[in-house]
């Protein structure tokens, strides 16, 4: 192996077309999660041009799976 006998990591990297097919929201709401730290952030790969680690959204998809808890609407208050 070169590079010091070190495994190189690959990491796939998605653009928003293809985050949009595999996540059913909207850009804005994509990016006012991720300004709160509830989703992973978009690697800037040009001044015009966006990814997303595609390992990190799939971490991220598995994780609402798992909590099973139903996300907060803005404006509404929960009554029990």
């Amino acid at each position: 192996m070169s590079n010091g006998d070190l495994p190189l990591s690959r990491k796939t990297l998605i653009n928003r077309k293809t985050l949009r097919a595999m996540i059913p929201l909207s850009d804005r709401a994509i990016f006012n999660m991720e300004k709160r730290g509830d989703f992973p952030r978009r690697i800037a790969l040009t001044s015009r041009n966006v990814a997303w680690d595609l390992a990190e959204i799939e971490e991220w998809i598995e994780s609402r799976k798992r909590s099973g808890a139903r996300a907060d609407r803005p404006g509404v208050t929960a009554v029990a």
